[in-house]
């Protein structure tokens, strides 16, 4: 089951069209994983900073069905497509009142925040990501 998270577009995010500028969409789906984490008992702030892990994107898919605009509420479901040994790959469904407005996939790995290298994807993390892990 998807996670679900909405955020308010705010006036700073539109572009000289007036509508969100397509890079804070993805800024938008990084404060959906924040959510993610943070929702579900595990403050994502803590998670880097105590835990020790971080989560940094390796690979981005976005598409952009329509547009965005100031004053929105976009509603972001989050779930996740594939769970490997030390990397996830997340799936980001954007809407305004049930209108598709953007997606994408964002491939993160798990990294020991004091040696930036690859580790493998703690158990507890693992069972959160588990619980969000969609079919195809």
């Amino acid at each position: 089951m998807a996670f679900r998270t909405t955020l308010r577009v705010r006036f700073g995010d539109e572009d000289h069209a007036r509508i969100v500028y397509f890079p804070r969409i993805i800024h938008f789906f990084h404060c959906a994983f924040e959510d993610f984490f943070d929702h579900q008992g595990h403050p994502y702030r803590r998670v880097l900073d105590e835990d020790g892990f971080g989560w940094p994107a390796v690979h981005v898919e976005t598409d952009f069905h329509s547009p965005i605009r100031f004053g929105d509420d976009l509603d972001i479901d989050v779930s996740v497509a594939e769970l490997g040994t030390k990397s996830a790959t997340f799936v980001y469904e954007a809407s305004v009142g049930g209108r598709r407005t953007a997606s994408a996939r964002i491939t993160v790995a798990c990294i020991d925040m004091k040696t930036f290298r690859g580790v493998a994807i703690p158990d507890v993390f693992r069972e959160l990501f588990s619980r969000h892990l969609v079919e195809g």
